[in-house]
């Protein structure tokens, strides 16, 4: 309560609010009435497009229920200054350098990041509880399916990990040191294990989205062909929308724990493109060129989640299947590719055509 007796709205700090599980999470959370602050890197390029939406100018106090602050994961003093300064309610860590091929070129970036990251922000949220002792944080951090790896699917709570890549490695220990900080001393600390969950917002560089870019582009005449490496990888998808209310429900329990979210569905990347090229009635195979240069050097065959835990305990289950999904992806490239053709035919723009 506060001092005039109107019920305190809860505080949630998300890093990675930029990104496509931020703001998602962030659309959610305000539906929820929380006042939600945001940590974004300093950056000379605006990276707040997916924010947009529900952006409003922080003058005005009472409505701007959502706020950004400049710090970084690399930057433990940032950390600290802004949960002693929000006072945050519950925590979510879903910043990350998160793009899988990516982590093999930049390894250490990525351990910094992702693993050493998270210990950063525990260890922020940690010694603020310790000089405020009758306070409690409740901390979410973003895990991946990839932390799997090689493991043979159906994977579970359980599951032991075998990482295949400097991403997932990261991730594994990102995993651990919440559980260490949970068992060590007490935090309020869950692990969300997520598989590969999709949007129009995802980024253009992960495979579904350059597919559905793709298929815009093409269906437009902007583009001909579509280049990618392995075709039979097979990945659990599902809609980012349906998982940020994971990510919030295990933080509304009474006990932290770790939990899988799936849709306990397993496609391949072949089986994305005849969806995504058939949705506009087009030939996948007469477009797809694979290149070499876009295989992992240690490949991930399979995965697939049992989630049967989280829809036990939290009661929480996917709304959109996959079809449906890839179509909403398709549907909204589609739109993006109608605009970019007025301004390639107007002569505003190059339609960087491949070939």
């Amino acid at each position: 309560m506060t001092n005039n007796g109107i019920p305190r709205r809860r505080i949630a700090l998300v890093t990675g609010i930029t990104g496509q599980d931020g703001s998602y999470l962030t659309e959610f959370l305000l539906s929820k009435d929380y006042e939600v602050h945001g940590l974004i890197r300093r950056s000379s390029n605006f990276n707040t497009q997916r924010l947009e939406h529900i952006y409003i100018d922080p003058h005005n106090s009472t409505k701007a229920l959502m706020k950004l602050h400049y710090a970084d994961l690399t930057d433990a003093s940032s950390l600290r200054r802004w949960i002693d300064e929000i006072q945050p309610d519950e925590v979510y860590n879903l910043a990350a350098q998160s793009h899988v091929a990516v982590s093999f070129e930049i390894p250490d970036y990525t351990a910094d990041v992702v693993a050493t990251g998270a210990l950063r922000l525990l260890e922020a949220v940690r010694s603020h509880l310790a000089s405020q002792p009758a306070r409690q944080i409740r901390y979410y951090q973003a895990g991946s399916s990839e932390m799997f790896g090689s493991t043979p699917p159906p994977q579970s709570e359980t599951t032991p990990f075998h990482p295949r890549s400097p991403y997932a490695v990261a991730k594994c220990a990102a995993h651990w040191y919440t559980v260490n900080y949970r068992e060590a001393y007490g935090l309020y600390a869950c692990n969300g294990i997520l598989f590969n969950h999709e949007s129009p917002r995802r980024g253009e560089n992960f495979v579904t989205r350059k597919i559905t870019r793709a298929v815009g582009r093409i269906q437009m005449g902007l583009q001909s062909k579509l280049f990618l490496g392995n075709l039979t990888a097979s990945r659990d998808w599902g809609f980012a929308g349906d998982y940020v209310e994971a990510m919030w429900l295990m933080l509304q329990q009474e006990k932290p724990d770790d939990y899988v979210v799936a849709t306990e569905e397993s496609h391949t990347v072949e089986e994305f493109l005849q969806v995504a090229f058939g949705y506009v009635g087009l030939n996948w195979k007469d477009h797809v060129v694979i290149d070499k240069r876009y295989f992992r050097p240690a490949e991930v065959d399979n995965l697939k989640g049992d989630s049967s835990k989280t829809r036990k305990v939290l009661g929480w289950k996917p709304k959109v299947g996959f079809v449906d999904l890839v179509r909403m992806m398709v549907d909204r490239d589609l739109d993006i590719a109608k605009r970019e053709k007025v301004l390639v035919d107007a002569g505003y723009m190059d339609s960087q055509q491949q070939v």
